[in-house]
């Protein structure tokens, strides 16, 4: 409705994971090269945790478009599942057809898919998305995937992604192996002022603006002041901004808009 108004060619403040709007603050620049190293490097466990909106699943569509076609990989968004249901999901995701009925035959067909990838030399690679929600049973049972290795190599990279209450969680006594096998962490902060500006021009730049600036420097000001840097949170603000200028028929949009 406001692109036309604007000069834009697409909308610039979607909530959709878009990898090719990322914007790689400091935070999020350490955070993706974390990513890159553990999957190139065959790290085994990495823990990637960020509040609500912070960009954490944006960070991981980057990397999953960035790695070759050689890696492996599956992603699970959805981890309030029962163990079996937890096998089921990754075997389809990383496309393995053999049939299995109970837990035990799952992980000896994973074994072996595991295996033959590394006599290919093809990194596997298992995200778990929302990993804040998962049971202490199954944090375990991702555990035991790492068991999945030989004298020399890990078969299985794996990434918890989620919200602060996963380290929380991980920090319980019983959880204490899993705690111990993860090498790589990092926590995904929020813009500050300077990168929440640079953050909004860089989308509005992205999604085809060339004029001068539609939000002023108090209304960038104010929109750091709101959201905190949080980038779902500024993509909310700044989309109705941009709505409620086309309508008032404003093309620089100031804080008191």
């Amino acid at each position: 409705m406001y692109c036309e108004y604007y000069g834009l060619i697409r909308r610039p403040f979607e909530m959709t994971p878009d990898p090719s709007f990322l914007y790689l603050g400091e935070a999020h620049r350490e955070g993706l090269a974390m990513l890159q190293y553990a999957v190139e490097s065959r790290k085994g466990f990495v823990l990637l945790t960020g509040e609500v909106g912070t960009g954490k699943t944006t960070l991981l569509h980057s990397l999953l478009s960035q790695l070759d076609s050689r890696t492996n990989s599956a992603f699970v968004f959805n981890p309030r599942l029962k163990p079996i249901d937890f096998f089921k999901v990754i075997f389809d995701e990383f496309e393995i057809s053999e049939a299995c009925r109970t837990k035990g035959e799952y992980l000896m067909a994973l074994n072996r898919y595991l295996i033959a990838k590394l006599e290919t030399d093809e990194p596997v690679l298992l995200i778990v998305d929302e990993a804040q929600n998962l049971s202490p049973e199954m944090l375990e049972e991702i555990r035991l995937l790492s068991n999945l290795e030989t004298p020399t190599s890990k078969l299985i990279q794996i990434m918890l992604v989620g919200q602060p209450e996963l380290r929380e969680k991980l920090a319980q006594p019983e959880l204490r192996q899993l705690r111990q096998r993860i090498v790589l962490r990092h926590n995904l902060r929020a813009f500050d002022e300077d990168e929440t500006k640079t953050y909004i021009e860089d989308r509005l730049a992205k999604a085809g603006f060339t004029g001068e600036p539609i939000f002023d420097k108090g209304a960038l000001r104010s929109i750091y002041q709101v959201t905190s840097g949080t980038p779902r949170l500024i993509n909310s603000l700044c989309d109705g901004a941009l709505l409620l200028g086309y309508s008032r028929d404003r093309k620089q949009l100031d804080r008191h808009l």
